[in-house]
């Protein structure tokens, strides 16, 4: 008998997913640890997640990640800097706006730039919410500015 994928067993999370839940529980509890602090230092606390976890990932990676944020902190500084779910991540009001995703992270043959429901990106019936990044040109570092400032207008 034909079996189809939705009747195959599920098998739960992968590897991955389990290791980036892990990283959230751990980032929930770095929070709760910083709860006596100001909001400056707690900002500063969580840029500087950022930028560890960026320094962490593999060269290709690596680059990408640190030109993405320097455009976003640049077009958007109201944005700030947070780990989710182990991936630097761009908040407004604690709420995700955008975040990156390393190849790596998920084992995927390019790195991604997504954009939450948080992003007012809205176009129509149907828009993109996610990009692709293999490299960064200076024309797709000018279309990342201009959907970071849309996202945060």
């Amino acid at each position: 008998m034909p079996t189809s994928k939705s009747s195959e067993k599920y098998s739960g999370f992968t590897a991955e997913e389990r290791a980036a839940m892990k990283e959230h529980a751990s980032e929930e509890k770095k929070a709760a640890s910083r709860r006596g602090a100001s909001r400056a230092e707690k900002e500063a606390a969580a840029e500087q997640d950022v930028l560890a976890k960026i320094a962490e990932m593999g060269d290709t990676d690596r680059v990408l990640a640190e030109r993405i944020h320097k455009i976003i902190t640049e077009a958007a500084p109201e944005l700030a800097p947070k780990l989710w779910y182990g991936m630097p991540a761009y908040a407004r009001d604690g709420k995700i706006v955008c975040h990156f995703q390393s190849a790596e992270k998920f084992k995927s043959r390019y790195a991604t730039l997504g954009f939450s429901d948080q992003a007012a990106l809205d176009d129509g019936a149907m828009w993109p919410a996610a990009y692709a990044l293999t490299e960064l040109t200076s024309p797709a570092e000018e279309q990342i500015t201009a959907l970071v400032r849309k996202a945060v207008s």
